[in-house]
């Protein structure tokens, strides 16, 4: 079954959400090729995903997918958090920091009570989480507005507890993928990445597993790469490392210079920008802290410590401390618009 009619779309293409390089604009040119845009919102406050909305829906009368994090929030241990900042002490002294004075951090808001009241508002077509499901009885309201929903799994395990708890369609995402894993299960005594399996791999397994559509994504990057996983039996792919250099995206100078760089062949897993592993071409920062950290503060606090190291150093062209994600295949990536990059993955273009 492909996701074109589930989610009343032309094209079986799903944006990938991609919080921080990306607003409305990349959302309404997928959504115009006819594949399903995607709107991050963990980054944004209740109001701005409202404004980012209105857009949408002023361009474009095609689904769209409003995408949201259900991380635990944690509680801040000040203790870790000075021994994380420790870390950084060289850093801030060659960049003219007080570590005292560094603030919290970009927000990260995992979806609640503000969230829905805006999907009810809104009413998207689709409603996808990352980092399992929210309460069930945020789901439920969620379900009662008509979105179809979706989730990420990254093991066999997760993907059938997700179609246990009723989602529409599960996204099967492989190791290769950029950005955060959305691997939610067993975390508490911290994060298996030797559970972590390639697209390949992971996607026969689930559509075994499964009873309901599974989307691939990881390491998807041009047609050939989307025509195999549908061969395969995916119901449609998630891409979101292809769309990074488009023009409507947001991606910063610093990140488009090095997904055009040798550079780009390498990326690694981490935890240090945030505190959850994430998948980035490999820079100083992660090389200097070893890529996995036993002392980064949980998700999302230890990105604090780094936030105004990066911002000064992109000031000065250089991505030391910038997480410049990204999956292990950038060779998609291409300075054209969202639009034509989604008819390219389908093979309607050259």
């Amino acid at each position: 079954m492909s996701i074109a009619p589930l989610f009343n779309i032309r094209l079986p293409i799903v944006q990938a959400p991609m919080a921080g390089v990306q607003d409305s604009d990349l959302t309404i040119a997928v959504c115009k090729a006819g594949g399903l845009g995607s709107l991050p919102c963990a980054m944004l406050t209740p109001q701005a995903v409202l404004t980012e909305c209105e857009k949408i829906r002023a361009a474009t009368d095609q689904a769209f997918n409003l995408n949201f994090f259900c991380h635990q929030p944690p509680l801040v241990d000040p203790d870790k958090s000075a021994a994380w900042k420790a870390h950084f002490s060289s850093y801030y002294a060659q960049w003219g920091f007080d570590p005292d004075g560094i603030g919290p951090g970009a927000i990260r808001v995992p979806f609640g009570e503000e969230m829905l009241a805006v999907v009810k508002l809104v009413r998207p077509a689709v409603v996808s989480f990352h980092f399992g499901l929210p309460p069930a009885h945020l789901l439920e309201q969620v379900r009662q507005t008509g979105a179809k929903i979706i989730s990420s799994a990254t093991t066999v395990q997760e993907a059938l507890w997700l179609q246990s708890q009723g989602v529409d369609a599960i996204i099967a995402q492989g190791l290769e993928a950029g950005g955060h894993r959305g691997l939610f299960l067993d975390t508490d005594a911290g994060y298996d990445v030797t559970s972590q399996v390639g697209t390949f791999a992971l996607l026969p397994q689930v559509l075994r597993a499964v009873d309901i559509p599974v989307i691939a994504a990881g390491g998807i990057a041009d047609a050939a790469g989307v025509k195999a996983a549908l061969s395969m039996g995916a119901a449609g792919v998630q891409v979101g490392t292809s769309y990074l250099l488009c023009t409507e995206a947001k991606t910063s100078a610093v990140h488009r210079a090095a997904l055009q760089g040798e550079g780009a062949r390498h990326t690694a897993l981490t935890n240090i920008f945030t505190g959850r592993p994430a998948r980035g071409i490999v820079n100083r920062l992660m090389k200097d802290l070893n890529y996995m950290s036993v002392h980064a503060p949980a998700f999302p606090l230890a990105a604090a410590a780094s936030a105004p190291l990066r911002a000064k150093a992109e000031a000065a062209g250089r991505g030391d401390f910038t997480p410049l994600w990204a999956g292990q295949n950038t060779s998609g990536c291409a300075a054209i618009s969202a639009t034509d990059m989604t008819l390219r993955l389908m093979g309607l273009v050259s």
